[in-house]
């Protein structure tokens, strides 16, 4: 199991939100940059980039700062926030990203996602984030009434070949992931999933294991010292 961690920013800097609240927000550094080299030099296999701005207000907001986080490691970043077009989507590959994250846009653009699929294949992801079960979209503001489990098996249906599932509920808590959501989810589609929000322990990243996810992402727990990154990925 891959261990990544996050690289949340808003507003040119490093943070954490509390389950999704842009008013509940923890800045880590002013340098995203840096912190991104300190995640590479802990041995980091990849490194798991969201434009929180971006994903509000549905654009590339902090672009500028992920193409340099980009150019600034040798591993490979995935990236999320704010992508709502092709054009997007091949200027941040242009720029060394190797995968680029769809939410709102893979829901509901399916011309955009077919496109994207057709010209980028395994570069694209479904970020599937869900509250209660139930998919959010628009940067966690608007709640659907689909299950997460069957937007995955829908998407996967159109050729979406890896999934990032996120439950709001848990993510920036520490209160440990969903098992019974992410199990569900998981266990919906033939193609890796990756499992994100309230990873604390190690013991978690076991559960997540046994459950046989392909990645699991680590935010908050990282920058508060409840894990260290070297262990993780150990362990992992």
């Amino acid at each position: 199991m891959e261990v990544i961690p996050a690289i949340d920013i808003r507003g040119g800097r490093c943070v954490r939100l509390y389950q999704g609240d842009y008013a509940q927000e923890t800045v880590f550094s002013d340098d995203p940059v840096a912190v991104a080299r300190r995640w590479q030099a802990e041995g980091a296999p990849r490194l798991h980039l969201v434009d929180l701005d971006g994903a509000r207000e549905g654009r590339p907001v902090n672009n500028g700062v992920i193409v340099a986080i980009a150019r600034a490691v040798s591993i490979p970043c995935q990236v999320g926030g704010g992508i709502r077009s092709v054009q997007t989507i091949e200027r941040y590959l242009s720029a060394g990203v190797e995968r680029v994250i769809l939410g709102s846009v893979a829901v509901e653009q399916p011309s955009v996602l077919g496109a994207a699929l057709a010209l980028h294949g395994e570069a694209i992801i479904a970020g599937v984030d869900a509250r209660g079960g139930r998919v959010a979209l628009h940067g966690w503001r608007e709640q659907s009434m689909e299950k997460a489990e069957d937007l995955v098996r829908r998407l996967a249906n159109v050729g979406l070949r890896r999934f990032i599932y996120t439950d709001i509920a848990r993510d920036g808590t520490l209160r440990g992931p969903n098992l019974a959501a992410t199990a569900r989810v998981a266990k919906a589609v033939p193609v890796p999933v990756i499992a994100s929000g309230g990873i604390a322990t190690l013991d978690h990243l076991r559960r997540l294991r046994q459950i046989g996810v392909e990645g699991a992402i680590l935010g908050r727990a990282l920058y508060d010292g409840a894990l260290s990154l070297p262990e993780s990925l150990q362990f992992a």
